[in-house]
């Protein structure tokens, strides 16, 4: 792996003033749609798993009333889709703006209760279930939001806490506790990050306040059995963007540095160790584990840099591998070896081995839109290959995610389930697929006559 220099990027990107080709975030499959839509006893192909009873909710960004020459993506008012399964059918689809401020004065609509926090309150990033509820969550310092059994906004809340404390788009369930974990930052604070952990019924019961500097963009983090990993990287907040009315005050900071910081779970911030690593971003880490010497693991998709060029959203020429990142337990660099150099966002796992060793890595391909469209990949950790499933020309996919059929299955002994969005009819279908049969027909198919953006994240809901 080679290590590229602060200086030298810094000579080949882009001064702030410069133009670059952006990719448009409002049109093709990222268009947004202009109401909310409520489809039932959608078609089905194949045959739907009894035992799936709930919803697979995704969210993105869909802007009311877009600036075009101001829009990125990151920023959009967020709107949330559903296809609720049961008894074998696909009960309906529903897509609902979430019950921001400025979305509910613009509908006519009622202000949801519930204190806000932050730059703004639009949330878009993530929709799971913690404490027996639904919430959507974003970063940046936006409180989270719960949502009801039709996706409809209930409030704002920081789930069963008064704190008022900045949250984040990527929590993490330990599948033994039941605690959920996250490393938020504040946009408007710029010296610390904070991590939290909420406990199974909805409590804060520890927050550790982490001093770093310049405000860096932390989207995601892991946690091992007994570690927090943190990611310090080169994306930092941009007094000059926020001066020059950028939407999205963020820019690629090669002085800044890297590192990856191993926060103890029972600890505090003096405890932690730190590492240094090459410039470069992560959004998101697939899942991360300890070794027996006390070295911790954790793969990555890894982009060479970040908001560099881009000004409308993520740089999509900026590459993204898989790569697997060992910080050693008698050292203060991160070792990286690259598992797949195929494009590739969005890694999920089984994860009821979050923070455990795993074997299996599901990823989403992208790229510029080709004939064969995108590819669903899966990543063998221990074999190693890579398996490449097509779901036809001009198909471009939604994150997927792995639901078990039992608590006590095997690691692949479960469900695929994605959206995969056909862009020349502009028609949706959300796939079910048997991971221990990756390559095999679709268990069963839903065929959703309307178009969904492409959005960020979500999660199967199982019903309680």
């Amino acid at each position: 792996m080679n290590t590229v220099s602060a200086r030298k990027l810094d000579d080949v990107l882009p001064s702030e003033g410069a133009t670059a080709d952006q990719q448009s975030f409002l049109d093709g499959p990222f268009a947004p749609v202009t109401q909310e839509t409520e489809l039932r006893n959608l078609k089905v192909t194949g045959e739907l798993p009894a035992a799936l009873r709930g919803v697979y909710a995704r969210i993105g960004p869909n802007p009311i009333k877009p600036h075009a020459k101001r829009y990125h993506w990151f920023i959009g008012d967020g709107m949330v889709h559903g296809v609720r399964l049961a008894d074998g059918q696909a009960q309906w689809y529903r897509s609902r703006w979430i019950g921001s401020d400025s979305v509910n004065k613009q509908l006519g609509r009622p202000l949801v209760p519930g204190p806000k926090r932050g730059v703004s309150d639009v949330v878009n990033t993530n929709v799971f279930a913690h404490a027996g509820r639904t919430w959507a969550a974003t970063e940046a310092g936006m409180m989270p939001v719960q949502l009801d059994g039709d996706l409809n906004t209930v409030r704002r809340a920081y789930f069963d806490s008064t704190q008022s404390l900045p949250f984040s788009a990527h929590p993490h369930r330990d599948p033994v506790t039941g605690d959920l974990h996250a490393v938020c930052y504040d946009g408007l604070v710029h010296n610390k990050i904070q991590y939290v952990r909420v406990s199974p019924t909805g409590a804060v019961d520890k927050v550790v306040d982490i001093p770093v500097r310049h405000g860096p963009m932390v989207h995601d983090c892991a946690i091992t059995a007994s570690q927090v990993v943190v990611l310090d990287l080169p994306v930092t907040f941009s007094w000059r963007r926020l001066l020059s009315r950028a939407p999205f005050p963020y820019r690629w900071r090669p002085s800044h540095g890297a590192r990856v910081g191993l926060l103890p779970r029972d600890g505090q911030a003096a405890d932690m160790r730190w590492y240094e690593v090459d410039l470069c971003y992560v959004f998101h880490p697939c899942n991360a584990f300890d070794l027996p010497d006390g070295s911790v693991v954790m793969d990555v998709v890894v982009h060479d840099r970040m908001f560099a060029r881009a000004r409308t959203g993520p740089e999509l020429n900026a590459g993204a591998r898989l790569e697997r990142w060992t910080m050693p337990a008698n050292g203060s660099r991160v070792h990286r070896q690259v598992i797949s150099n195929l494009p590739q966002e969005f890694p999920r796992l089984d994860e009821r081995l979050t923070g455990r060793p795993y074997r299996y890595a599901y990823a989403v391909g992208f790229g510029p839109e080709t004939p064969a469209g995108h590819p669903l990949l899966r990543h063998d950790l221990k074999q190693g290959g890579t398996l490449v499933r097509n779901f036809g020309p001009h198909t471009v996919l939604g994150e997927f995610v792995f639901v078990p059929r039992s608590k006590q299955g095997a690691e692949d002994d479960g469900w695929l389930m994605g959206f995969v969005h056909h862009v020349q009819t502009g028609q949706t279908e959300l796939h079910v697929i048997n991971a221990d049969d990756f390559m095999g027909k679709p268990q069963a198919v839903v065929h959703i006559p309307t178009r969904i953006p492409l959005g960020f994240h979500g999660n199967w809901i199982a019903d309680q």
